[in-house]
C-alpha cells in the first residue's frame, strides 16, 4: 500500500516534468465539453493504456516495443484528425458523422452520440500510447523491479497508481482551465479563436512527437535535471537502486575510498587464494536486463555454459575502472582462445553515461573489443548485488561464481584465478602469465603513495570541503568568489555557476574552479556546452603546467572540453607536497562533475 501511494504521488509530480508537456494540449482540447463525458473518459483511457503498455514493456520484451511503435503511429493519426476537427467545424462534422450514426443506432438519440463518452475514450487511448515512452525515474524503477522479479500484479498496480497520479494532475489543470475558457467563450469570436488555438496547439504537439522531441529533447531535459522531490520518492521506494542520486551516494563513496587507500589491494581483495578450495558464491545472474550490447549480440547464461566468464562492472568516467582496463584487456587477448569470455557491464554513474552514443565512442577510443553490456537500468548490477566500481566476478564453466575482486590491484591473483578456472574447464597448454602490463594516459597505474586527496564531487548531493563564501546555492545561477588561500582538499568556485545535484554548470565566462590537492595526477569529469567545445586554461601553483601537463592539456595549460568524459589535466613528474590547481573556462556552459586523483 505504501509503495502504491508513493508511486501515485510520483505520478502527481509528473506535471512538473517537461515530458508531460506534449499531452497537455490534448487534455485542454476537451474542456469545452462536460467533464464527465469528455475530459474524464480521456484521462481514464490515457491511464489504462499507459499502464497496459508499460506492463507489456516490462514483461514482454522487444515485441511490445514494436507494438507500441505501431500504436504511436495510430495515435498520431487520431490526434491529427482531432486537431483538424478543432480547426474546422465542417471537417469536425464530417469526421464525427460515423460516430453520430453509430450512436443513433445504439441509443436512438443522435445528440447523445455527438457528446458521447466513446470519442473521448478513444482519444485518451491514443494519448496513452504517446505518453507511455516518456516516463520519469519512478516509472523506470518500477519497470526495473519488474524485470528483476518477474511479472506480477504488483507491477501493474504500481504502474496504474503512477498513471492515476499523473491523471489527477492533468484533471486539476483541465478543471482550472475550464473557468478561464468559459470566460473567453462568452462571445462567439472568442470561442472560435480558442477552438482554433487549441487545434494549432494539438498539431504542434503532434509534430513534436513525430519528430521524437517528446522522447528525445524533453526526456533528456528530465534526465539532466530531475525534480528533487521525485528523486527523494525514488529513494523511499528503493534506497539501494532508487535512481542515480541514491546509487551514487552509496557506491561513489566506495570509489573514493579505493582511490584514497594505499592499502586497498589487501583490504578489498575478494579473489580467493588459488592454493585453497574455491567456494561457490552463487550462480551467474541473468544478463537479459541489459538495455543494449556493444561488440556482440546479446549473451545469455545458457550460451555461456562451458566458458569461463569474467564480469567487469565499470563506467567510462571512473578513473579506477580506467586504470584496471589494461589488465582486463590483456586477460581477454591472452586467454580468449582457451575459453575465457570477458563481459564489460557498463553501469553508469552520471546521466551522460546512459547515452549509448557516448559509451560506444568511449569503447572505441579505449580499444575495448570484448562484449560490453549497457546496464542503464542496473538490472545486472542488482542481480549480482554489486556495490562497487570496478568489480570483477569470476564464473566457472558450470555458471557458478567462484571468486570476486573489488577495486584496483591484485591483478596477479585475478589472473591466477582465471587460469585455474580455465584448467578446471579442460583447457590445456595455457599461454604463460601476462608480463608487466602498463597503461598509458588515464589508464596508467596510480601512484597511491603520493595520493593525499579524495575523489571530490562538484554537485551539491555529495560536495565536501567546498569553501566559497556563502556555500553552494542549489539549482540557481549565483556569482561565487574563491578565498585568497585554501588548505589541503578545500576547493571553491569563482565566477557564475549553477550548482545542480550531480554537476555544476558555468553560466557565464570566465568561470573557474580552484582546488588545493596532494597527488601526482589530477582528473576532472567534464562535459561541453551544447553549442560546441569549451576552451579552458589551467595553472599549477600560479604557473602554466609545462612538463607536468596531463594528456588533455598543452604545456601552456590550454585545452578544450569537446565531449562528456574524464579529462586528465595534470601528471606531475615530482608530485611531493601540496599544490594549488586552477582551471578557468573561457566559454560558458561547461559541466563539471567530479575530481579524481592518482
Amino acid at each position: 500500500m505504501t509503495l502504491a501511494l508513493l508511486a501515485f504521488l510520483g505520478g502527481v509530480l509528473t506535471i512538473l516534468s517537461p515530458c508531460i508537456l506534449p499531452v497537455v494540449p490534448f487534455v485542454l482540447a476537451r474542456t469545452e465539453q462536460p467533464f464527465a463525458r469528455s475530459t474524464l473518459p480521456l484521462l481514464v483511457g490515457m491511464a489504462a493504456t499507459f499502464a497496459a503498455i508499460s506492463t507489456l514493456a516490462a514483461v514482454g520484451g522487444g515485441w511490445a516495443v514494436h507494438f507500441n511503435n505501431y500504436g504511436r503511429i495510430a495515435a498520431l493519426i487520431v490526434l491529427s484528425l482531432s486537431a483538424l476537427a478543432l480547426l474546422s467545424r465542417r471537417f469536425a462534422a464530417w469526421a464525427t458523422r460515423p460516430i453520430v450514426a453509430l450512436g443513433a443506432r445504439l441509443s436512438e438519440q443522435r445528440a447523445t452520440a455527438r457528446g458521447g463518452i466513446a470519442p473521448s475514450l478513444v482519444l485518451g487511448v491514443a494519448t496513452g500510447f504517446l505518453w507511455a515512452p516518456c516516463a520519469g525515474p519512478i516509472l523506470g524503477l518500477i519497470l526495473t523491479s519488474a524485470a528483476l522479479r518477474g511479472p506480477s500484479t504488483t507491477t501493474t498496480v504500481l504502474l496504474l497508481a503512477y498513471a492515476l497520479g499523473a491523471v489527477c494532475s492533468l484533471a486539476i489543470v483541465a478543471a482550472a482551465s475550464t473557468r478561464v475558457i468559459a470566460a473567453l467563450k462568452r462571445s462567439f469570436a472568442a470561442g472560435e479563436w480558442l477552438r482554433r488555438t487549441l487545434g494549432v496547439a494539438v498539431l504542434l504537439a503532434v509534430v513534436a512527437i513525430a519528430l521524437g522531441w517528446d522522447t528525445g529533447i524533453l526526456t533528456r531535459l528530465s534526465i539532466g535535471g530531475t525534480n528533487s522531490l521525485e528523486q527523494s520518492l525514488i529513494a523511499r521506494i528503493d534506497p539501494r537502486a532508487g535512481g542515480t542520486a541514491a546509487r551514487d551516494s552509496m557506491q561513489g563513496s566506495m570509489r573514493s575510498t579505493m582511490t584514497m587507500s594505499g592499502g586497498q589491494d589487501s583490504m578489498m581483495s575478494g579473489a580467493t587464494p588459488v592454493a585453497t578450495a574455491l567456494p561457490v558464491e552463487g550462480e551467474l545472474p541473468a544478463l537479459s536486463g541489459a538495455t543494449a550490447w556493444l561488440n556482440s549480440p546479446p549473451l545469455s547464461r545458457q550460451a555461456l555454459r562451458g566458458k569461463v566468464v569474467l564480469i567487469d562492472f565499470w563506467t567510462y568516467s571512473c578513473i579506477n575502472c580506467l586504470r584496471a582496463l589494461p589488465y582486463v584487456k590483456s586477460w581477454w587477448e591472452r586467454y580468449r582462445n582457451d575459453g575465457l569470455v570477458v563481459i564489460g557491464v557498463h553501469a553508469p554513474e552520471f546521466a551522460f553515461e546512459k547515452d549509448p552514443g557516448n559509451v560506444k565512442r568511449a569503447v572505441h577510443d579505449l580499444g575495448i573489443a570484448y562484449p560490453v553490456a549497457l546496464d542503464n537500468d542496473y538490472a545486472i548490477w542488482r542481480g549480482f548485488d554489486n556495490e562497487y566500481w570496478p568489480a570483477h566476478y569470476f564464473i566457472d564453466a558450470s555458471g557458478r561464481i567462484r571468486g570476486h575482486h573489488f577495486g584496483e590491484g591484485d591483478y596477479s591473483g585475478s589472473e591466477a584465478l582465471i587460469r585455474r578456472l580455465l584448467t578446471e574447464a579442460g583447457a590445456a597448454q595455457l599461454p604463460g602469465e601476462s608480463s608487466a602490463v602498463r597503461g598509458s594516459g588515464v589508464e596508467a597505474a596510480a601512484n597511491l603513495d603520493e595520493v593525499g586527496s579524495p575523489e571530490t564531487y562538484v554537485g551539491y548531493d555529495r560536495a565536501d570541503h567546498f569553501v566559497s563564501p556563502g556555500g553552494e546555492v542549489h539549482d540557481t545561477p549565483h556569482a561565487y568568489r574563491a578565498p585568497g588561500a585554501l588548505v589541503l582538499n578545500q576547493w571553491a568556485f569563482s565566477g557564475d555557476w549553477r550548482v545542480e545535484r550531480q554537476r555544476a554548470v558555468a553560466t557565464a565566462s570566465p568561470a573557474a574552479i580552484v582546488f588545493r590537492f596532494s597527488a601526482r595526477d589530477l582528473h576532472l569529469v567534464l562535459g561541453p556546452a551544447t553549442t560546441g567545445p569549451v576552451r579552458f586554461r589551467i595553472t599549477l601553483d600560479g604557473h602554466a603546467p609545462g612538463a607536468d601537463h596531463g594528456v588533455d592539456v598543452q604545456p601552456d595549460g590550454s585545452g578544450a572540453v569537446s565531449e562528456q568524459r574524464l579529462y586528465q589535466l595534470l601528471r606531475q613528474s615530482s608530485p611531493q607536497g601540496e599544490h594549488t590547481f586552477r582551471i578557468e573556462f573561457l566559454d560558458p556552459g561547461v559541466q563539471a562533475y567530479s575530481f579524481t586523483f592518482g
